[in-house]
């Protein structure tokens, strides 16, 4: 018996991916685009703000932009490999 997936990659543009940040959010994501660091997605839990991740230029390191706009190198956020 074989089994097809099931579940579709949707990629988001990365407009569609701002559009649900902040100002201040956003102002924090513009410098650190200039260090390379890269918005790779944002989570849209139920009834609780956007969590936006972004990666460093290696891809070794994440963080997590808070509402307030500080960045979060030590989140308690659980990725999928």
């Amino acid at each position: 018996m074989t089994f097809s997936e099931r579940r579709k990659v949707v990629r988001q543009r990365p407009n569609d991916m701002e559009r649900g940040l902040n100002a201040t959010q956003l102002a924090t994501l513009r410098g650190l685009e200039h260090f390379g660091w890269e918005l790779k997605f944002v989570r849209r839990p139920l009834f609780q703000p956007p969590v936006a991740v972004v990666f460093d230029p290696d891809r070794s390191h994440y963080a997590v932009l808070d509402q307030d706009g500080s960045l979060d190198e030590h989140p308690t956020l659980k990725l999928r490999h």
